[in-house]
This record gives structure tokens, C-alpha cells and sequence, in this order.
């Protein structure tokens, strides 16, 4: 408590709680309570508040601070709220009501990186904290509350009432009565950063000695050019990248590939269905040196030899290229980087038993789940052999790559901890090494990858790579290639125990500040219990057209700023007389990172409504 310069406590009923921290030096004091004069009792409490040169003010609403503080006193580094309540016999609904005002008031007086403290009693919040936790109807609800505010719940631990010396509470049903306070929680709030509404980006890049416009699609606009691999980033996902190349190093040379590679393709890619792929409309085909947007002053972005700029259109509804269209007309964006191989390697002449390292993003369509990434850093190990030779160095590759994942989830103690006490089938304990495993596939030419780990602890784990012989001819028609592809959005879960692939993107300062340059270290989330909200859609599929349930998927990221967490099929319909066939979806919305309002979700699903019927061409029911 010494840190918190300007404190400020609301609704204090006899002022024991503000005398216990005045006596504890916990900084400037305010102590304020509704009541126009004191509870009985506070006399005591008042004098050495007095004495300690605290602040004490009287008949103070909570719910409209702003009202009661000049701007220059509106900065309250911490605000303390202990077991709030309206009064008399009122209802959960009422006290929800009292919260949610409260949380709005100090949003106004509250300093940028300052705390609220609201102390409930047992079950109140209806957090898991709680326990027994209330069910969610007849709780407060504290943490949508907090939300709709624009806080997020950081902290929690028990009210020790015990602890604070001179603490009495009083104020049951608005009597100078105790009560009990047993299994009492302190929730402690910070702010959440505001959800982005970043403008849509049109890039430029050359390809096929043209430049090509297109518009970057809007899930991708505030994740492109993060530099996360950049030499002075801290983001774990560098660290995991410099150490699997140490890890490769000690066995081959190695030389990492700093060139541009082409975000932008053109076809289909081998190995990915159509669908899963994102496909672009250029929004213009000129010579190199001609300006596509059609105003040179546009401001532009440099990421990889890419060039962005500022676009007004917001139309999202790109055609997915079907079989029968010509394909190899279509551009889309990088699903892997096996396509930017061959043009590389031409570029470099790759020397035989070298290791080549090409890192960058690559975009996948998926459906939508905490494990699921429609973005990520892949990361290609590639070497060319002497034909015949393919499978003994796919098993060096496969020895190097699991010392590595071993050795970053050995590095954790807390991780390895958690591995140490998971169980599987005989209830014995196993080795750190069985939880990196390989997957045959093709005879042989090809391992997946899977890493289990207590936060993923599936029968396989999680897939986070391929090892494989390339495709004859990928580099050159006289030697063979390997390659191993990682995942390490992926890896870095794994290793740091990170729940949601989500948090590795968000801005909050939080969550790098918990990684030191080239460190990893178990995450602790700083948004806790996120409130979650449910809504279904029902509607009917245009006949004689299959639908596609990933472009489903697609429109709820991108509709929702990625809050949609999942999405589950409740029933399928098929009309008797004409055949028709309703679909009936459930979608839960939940922020890993950023406070979620029921308000929002609402205005969401709304919009999400307008756009299948738009995109997908349902009709709702």
C-alpha cells in the first residue's frame, strides 16, 4: 500500500478501514461516505484520521465523483469500495446497478495506471474465487460491471479482516450493525485498453513485374508490421525462434534468410484447399512506378518490402475462388512459406547440408478456437541433400528440434513442474521427453510435431510443426530438400503457458513487460475471469449451395474484433415440404485482454447479422 500516492475511499461506514490505512501510511487519504454525518462510533476513527492528516468528506456520492472533486484532484492512484450494497433489502439486480455506476464514476477520477479495490462478501462477485461460487444470475456480476466501464479484473485474494488492526465492519442493511465477512474477496481492477478501430490498409507490393494494390482484410490490419522477430523485440516469440536456431546451429551451418519474401501469391497452393486460403481482390494491376490508390500523399507503412496506405472502403466480402474458376488467376495471401522457397533459393544458390532459416507470418482460414490461429509466425528449416539421404537428415532434424523443445520447456521451472505431475494411462509419471512427439505420415516422408503440456493436455498435444521431405524439384531437380516447419505462436504457448493465441498479439504493456529480452517465463494473465456472452443465429442455407463454415467462422473474427471464442452447432433443420435446410449456431464471446461490455456484444451480434446475409447469402429466421 506505500506505492498509492493519492488514495480515495467510498462508501466507509464507521471509517476503521481508512484509520487502518492511514496508520499504515498507505499515502495521501480521502475518505469519504454518503451519510451527510458520521456512523455512530466513528468518532475514534475520525480523530486519527484527522491526526494523520487525511482528508474526510461527508455526504459523497460513488456514483458521481466527478460532481464532488475539482480536475485537479481527479486522479486517484487508488479507490477503495469495501462490500458496497444499496441498502434495506435490496436484490442482486439493484447492487449490479450500484456497481456499475460506481465503476463508470471512477473511470472519471481515476489515474491512467491506478486500481479500484471492491471488497464483496462470499459469492457476491460470482467469480470462480468465490467458493462456493453463486450461479451467475444470482451473483453481481462484478467483472461485467467492471466491463462496462472499461476495467478488467487483475487481481483477487481474500478480505483478511483480521489483519487490519482497528477494522470494524458496520452497516448491515444500513444499520450500525457487523456482519459476517468470512469468505470475503478483495477484487482489485485495473483499466483495459479501448478495443482498436484501426482504418482499412490498402498495400502495394511488386509481383509478376507489376504492382498490385489490394486491401489488407481486416482482422490482419493491426497485426501486420508488429516486428515480433525484429533483432530488438523482447516478444517471446523471438526468443523461441533465436533458440531453436542455436538448438540447429550445433549440428549444421546454419544462415538465416534476411530478404524480402512476397506476402502476396498468386494460384493455388499445394497442400491447402481453397478454402482455408485468403483470398485477395487486387484493387489494382499497374507498372511498378504508377500509384495505385491515386494519391501520392497517401501515408504508407514499410513492412517487407510492402507499402501501405490509408483506404476508406470498408467492403469485406471477398469471393472464395471455386474449383471451376481459373485459379491461377487468384491472388492470396502466404499460407506457408514452402512458395517462397524456390524464387529464394534461385536468389542465394543454396549450398548442400546448409541450413536455410526463412521466418515470417503466413494466414490460414480455421474455424475458431483458443488453439486454432488464422495468423501466425512459421518458422522454415530447409536443406538440400543428396537424393537418397532425404530420411537420414529428416531424423537429425527430428533429434535437433526436440533437444530444442525439450530445453525451452525444461527451462521453465513452473511449466516443467506441471508436466512432471500430469499422468497418463498406467498413472505413472513419464519423461519431459515423452511430451514432444512425432507423427508419421506418407511411409515415412513426413512427422507432425505435437507438444503436450498440462495447458494442452490432449492425448497427442498440440500439433506446432512438420518435418518432411519437400517435393522433388522444389529447389532443384538434382538434389533433394527437407525441411521442418514450426509453429511458434504455437510453441510459445506451450512453453510459457499462454491459454489463448490472442494474447500474444495484444498491446497491453502487461504483457510484455512479464518477458525480459530473450527470457521466458510462465504468463500470468492480468485480465482475470473475463465475462463471457452467449447468442445464437439461426437461419436458412441458400439452396443448392454447400455452406462454408469457415467463411462462417471468418465473418464472426472479423465482425467481433476477434472476441468470438466459439462457436457451436445446436441443430440442424430440414423442412419437409421444400427442402430447406436452417442451420442454428451459438456463439460465446469473450476478451482475453481488453474489458467486454454486454452492450458491445450486443451491437455485435447485430452487425454480425447484417453481414452473413450480406457475405453468405442466408436468410435469417
Amino acid at each position: 500500500m506505500g506505492d498509492a500516492r493519492h488514495v480515495l475511499l467510498v462508501g466507509e461506514g464507521n471509517f476503521s478501514f481508512a484509520a487502518a490505512l492511514s496508520q499504515a501510511g498507505a499515502g495521501r487519504l480521502t475518505a469519504t461516505c454518503p451519510e451527510c454525518r458520521p456512523h455512530a462510533g466513528a468518532a475514534r476513527s475520525l480523530q486519527r484520521l484527522r491526526a494523520g492528516g487525511a482528508e474526510v468528506c461527508f455526504g459523497v456520492d460513488c456514483t458521481k465523483l466527478k460532481e464532488f472533486f475539482s480536475p485537479a484532484e481527479r486522479r486517484f492512484d487508488r479507490i477503495y469500495f469495501n462490500f458496497p450494497h444499496c441498502g434495506k433489502k435490496s436484490g442482486v439486480r439493484k447492487n449490479r446497478e450500484l456497481l456499475a455506476k460506481f465503476f463508470c464514476s471512477c473511470a472519471e477520477v481515476l489515474a491512467e495506471k491506478g486500481e479500484v479495490h471492491v471488497a464483496l462478501c462470499r459469492g457476491q462477485g460470482g467469480t470462480p474465487a468465490d467458493q462456493p461460487m453463486r450461479e451467475w444470475h444470482n451473483s453481481w456480476q462484478v467483472v461485467a460491471m467492471g466491463a462496462g466501464a472499461g476495467f478488467i479484473l487483475s487481481d483477487v485474494h481474500p478480505f483478511e479482516a483480521e489483519r487490519i488492526a482497528g477494522y470494524e465492519c458496520t452497516g448491515y442493511r444500513s444499520q450500525d450493525k457487523s456482519f459476517c465477512v468470512e469468505g470475503a474477496l478483495n477484487h482489485i481492477f485495473t483499466r483495459s485498453l479501448p478495443f482498436p478501430h484501426p482504418g482499412p490498409l490498402i498495400c502495394q507490393t511488386n509481383l509478376d513485374n507489376k504492382c498490385i494494390s489490394f486491401r489488407v482484410p481486416e482482422i490482419f490490419v493491426d497485426k501486420i508490421n508488429r516486428g515480433f522477430l525484429d533483432i530488438n523485440s523482447g516478444h517471446p516469440i523471438r526468443t523461441i525462434n533465436e533458440k531453436l536456431m542455436a538448438e540447429l546451429s550445433q549440428t549444421f551451418p546454419l544462415q538465416r534468410v534476411d530478404c524480402s519474401l512476397p506476402l502476396l501469391h498468386r494460384g493455388r497452393p499445394a497442400s491447402f484447399s481453397h478454402s482455408d486460403i485468403f483470398w485477395v481482390a487486387p484493387d489494382a494491376e499497374q507498372n511498378p512506378s504508377s500509384d495505385p490508390t491515386g494519391s501520392g500523399a497517401a501515408r504508407t507503412l514499410s513492412f517487407f518490402g510492402l507499402h501501405f496506405s490509408k483506404d476508406t472502403d470498408q467492403n469485406e466480402c471477398v469471393k472464395v475462388p471455386q474449383e471451376g474458376d481459373q485459379i491461377s488467376q487468384h491472388y492470396h495471401l502466404r499460407p506457408s512459406l514452402l512458395a517462397a522457397v524456390q524464387p529464394v533459393a534461385q536468389s542465394l544458390g543454396f549450398v548442400p547440408g546448409t541450413v536455410y532459416v526463412l521466418s515470417g507470418l503466413v494466414f490460414r482460414k480455421c474455424l475458431i478456437s483458443p488453439h486454432t490461429l488464422p495468423v501466425f509466425h512459421e518458422t522454415l528449416f530447409i536443406c538440400t541433400v543428396n537424393k537418397g539421404s532425404e530420411g537420414h537428415y529428416i531424423q537429425v532434424l527430428m533429434d535437433r528440434i526436440k533437444n530444442s523443445l525439450c530445453s525451452l520447456l525444461q527451462s521453465d521451472a513452473h511449466i516443467t513442474l506441471n508436466l512432471a505431475e500430469m499422468e497418463v494411462g498406467t498413472h505413472e509419471t513419464t519423461e519431459l521427453n515423452d511430451f514432444v512427439t512425432f507423427e508419421s505420415q506418407h511411409n515415412r516422408s513426413q512427422y507432425f510435431i505435437y507438444v503436450k503440456t498440462a495447458s494442452y493436455p490432449s492425448a497427442k498435444g498440440s500439433r506446432v510443426g512438420t518435418i518432411a521431405a519437400a517435393p522433388s524439384g522444389l529447389v532443384n531437380s538434382v538434389l533433394g530438400t527437407v525441411f521442418a516447419s514450426v509453429n511458434l505462436d504455437l510453441v510459445a504457448m506451450q512453453v510459457c503457458g499462454i491459454p489463448d493465441w490472442r494474447m500474444l498479439w495484444t498491446f497491453d504493456e502487461r504483457f510484455l513487460n512479464q518477458f525480459g529480452k530473450g527470457e521466458l517465463r510462465p504468463f500470468k494473465s492480468f485480465s482475470l475471469y473475463p465475462p463471457s456472452y452467449v447468442h445464437d443465429v439461426s437461419f436458412w442455407v441458400p439452396e443448392r449451395e454447400q455452406f462454408d463454415e469457415t467463411a462462417f467462422h471468418t465473418v464472426a473474427r472479423r465482425v467481433s474484433q476477434e472476441t468470438v471464442v466459439s462457436i457451436q452447432l445446436l441443430d440442424t433443420f430440414r423442412h419437409p415440404q421444400t427442402g430447406q435446410t436452417s442451420l442454428c449456431y451459438r456463439l460465446t464471446f469473450q476478451s482475453c485482454d481488453k474489458a467486454l461490455a454486454h452492450q458491445q456484444v450486443a451491437e455485435m451480434q447485430l452487425q454480425f447479422r447484417k453481414e452473413i446475409q450480406q457475405c453468405l447469402h442466408v436468410t435469417l429466421r
